[in-house]
């Protein structure tokens, strides 16, 4: 392996995040800014200034954290940059306006990890989140990366490095958490020298970025991850399947792939070992079901991407009907880790049956938006009001639904729920590939399974018809339900049809496309019963079950709501209590919108009352 280059000793350095999330809120533009600012300064030697991967506390960008100080700066803007440059770094005054200092019992200039969010973690695939820069092999060798491949190559058999992941209990993260040690041995135990290996990065839950966080972040994590995977079931031949939505992701894997090459670990004779194995970068069309394995690897063939009957599995017989291993990214990524500090070190962190850390991407109606590497067994409210701030604007937590639009909603009273593969299955959702989405008490749980049905009928590949039947049917009965012409007959119908669909369709993607209504149909039955038999919305969400009313007491008459109604439903005088013409409103909600905080008039309200 060729040394990595000494760099020089700085006073300081800043860290710009430059995750998708900051790169959209203009952090190029901040590294630039600091960068001249520096020069402008004269500090030009003692700062340096280095972009790295997301932070994780995405709501909060652009990020620049200072070290060593582990100053902690969110929502940089350019025009900010010469008063922290010359405050902070000049004279040595951090500047707390800039700072995210979000309640009294967090230190009066916290440091990065004196912030809720991030002190409750744990970090093991996350371990270089925002310490390196993800183009820049050298500082990935800088805190040890690579190190795991050289000791699985030069001082283990593959026979060992399949049983140190055994041991760890690692389990695949992407969906149903097959044990990843017995998948490997699995596909090793196949004859034939043809072996592939592919890492699924087919992120397609609406609001999960976890995979796409860490390739962008770290993307050496997850190739080292791969190589020790194809030493250890004997493969030459691997394959990252991306989704073109993730140009970032797609653009720093390759600049790291060639730097892995071009140091000896990834192509011919790795590291002198004699071993071979190179790397691909297929992108996907980002169609959802090619999350499932065996679609992937049609996609990845040429041809349609549609799940296949199983048996034979991939194991046995998978790309081009050669025998192969799918994992995620952030399966991958964890097994440097394993290798490095060892299976009982693993082991040790998590429950019984679910070892190690889990990625969440905390999504919805929660105060600190971002991603979470959490230990397994940690409870839905530690991660939700201890990591995640809890509700916005004091409302109640409701639910929330884990593992994508394939998971289930899990209710308030289930908040110390501890989230693992079994709890999660027991409750009725999954842990899926991570994405978790909070809601409050304004979110009609009866619209949410719409919202999931229609989600998944759509991406449906439509070759079993259970799942293309059974969704369409599920869609048109929720459609009916929240226009408010639901029957008697629907809970029932919708019942039948769910378990049916889970019980007879093709893939997991089929399987799994009842969950939002198997749940909320068993802890929110109240909201359907209210939709069908008294044609309310008790969240007051479904369009066609609410109405907008100007309370008399409050109008002011300032007239912004009549001005700003698009279908003149408004009338009235100036100065006077204006009304709203229930035949005429389209129930936009513009009014509502635009109606000054001074008089909040405008009220929506079930149809019954107005």
């Amino acid at each position: 392996m060729r040394k990595t280059k000494i760099s020089r000793e700085y006073r300081q350095h800043l860290l710009v995040c430059a995750g998708t999330g900051c790169v959209a809120n203009h952090s190029f533009d901040v590294k630039e800014g600091l960068q001249t600012e520096i020069i402008k300064k004269g500090l030009q030697d003692e700062i340096q200034v280095i972009t790295t991967g997301c932070q994780g506390f995405c709501e909060r960008g652009p990020i620049v954290i200072v070290q060593p100080d582990g100053i902690f700066y969110q929502r940089i803007r350019k025009k900010d940059i010469p008063h922290l440059v010359e405050e902070h770094l000049l004279k040595g005054r951090p500047v707390k306006e800039l700072m995210y200092v979000p309640s009294p019992k967090e230190a009066p200039v916290p440091r990065m990890m004196d912030i809720d969010f991030f002190r409750h973690q744990r970090l093991i695939v996350l371990r270089n989140r925002g310490r390196l820069d993800p183009e820049n092999i050298d500082e990935f060798i800088g805190f040890n990366g690579y190190g795991a491949l050289e000791t699985a190559l030069t001082k283990m058999t593959p026979e060992q490095i399949i049983k140190e992941v055994k041991n760890s209990g690692l389990r695949g993260r992407g969906g149903a958490g097959f044990p990843t040690g017995k998948k490997w041995e699995l596909c090793r135990q196949e004859k034939g020298r043809d072996k592939y290996l592919i890492c699924n990065g087919d992120e397609g839950d609406p609001g999960a970025f976890m995979d796409r966080s860490v390739l962008e972040a770290d993307p050496h994590s997850v190739i080292e991850g791969l190589v020790i995977g194809a030493r250890a079931i004997g493969a030459h031949q691997g394959f990252v399947y991306v989704r073109s939505e993730y140009p970032l992701a797609v653009k720093r894997l390759k600049i790291a792939l060639r730097q892995a090459r071009d140091y000896g670990l990834l192509g011919k004779n790795i590291l002198g070992t004699g071993f071979n194995f190179e790397i691909n970068v297929t992108q996907g069309a980002g169609a959802f079901v090619c999350g499932e394995e065996t679609a992937l690897i049609a996609s990845i063939e040429g041809r349609v991407g549609r799940p296949r009957q199983r048996p034979p599995y991939p194991s046995e017989k998978g790309l081009w009907g050669k025998p192969t291993n799918i994992n995620n990214v952030e399966t991958w990524a964890n097994v440097p880790m394993i290798i490095q500090r060892g299976a009982k070190w693993f082991s040790s962190i998590g429950t019984k049956t679910s070892k190690g850390t889990k990625i969440f991407s905390l999504v919805g109606k929660i105060n600190n938006t971002g991603l979470v590497e959490v230990p397994m067994g940690i409870t839905m409210r530690e991660i939700i009001y201890d990591i995640g701030g809890g509700i916005p604007h004091g409302k109640e937590f409701k639910a929330v639904q884990t593992g994508g639009p394939s998971g289930g909603c899990i209710p308030n009273e289930m908040l110390d729920l501890p989230i693992d593969y079994e709890s999660l299955t027991k409750a009725g959702s999954m842990m899926g590939s991570g994405g978790m989405i909070v809601m409050d008490e304004d979110t009609c749980m009866v619209d949410v399974a719409r919202y999931f049905i229609n989600f998944t009928q759509e991406e449906s590949c439509g070759k079993c018809p259970p799942c293309r039947m059974g969704t369409k049917h599920m869609v048109d009965i929720l459609d009916r339900i929240t226009r408010g012409q639901g029957t008697d007959k629907d809970i029932a119908m919708l019942e039948t049809i769910a378990e049916n669909v889970k019980l007879t369709s093709l893939c997991g993607l089929g399987q799994t496309a009842p969950n939002p209504v198997l749940t909320t149909l068993k802890y929110f039955r109240e909201e359907y019963v209210a939709h069908i038999k008294e044609r309310r919305c008790p969240a007051l969400v479904c369009q066609n079950l609410i109405s907008y009313i100007i309370d008399p007491e409050l109008c002011g008459g300032c007239t912004v709501c009549a001005k700003n109604c698009p279908s003149d439903a408004i009338h009235g005088e100036p100065k006077k209590v204006y009304e709203i013409d229930q035949k005429k409103c389209t129930k936009c909600g513009i009014c509502i919108t635009v109606c000054p905080p001074k008089f909040n008039a405008v009220r929506k309200v079930s149809p019954s009352l107005t």
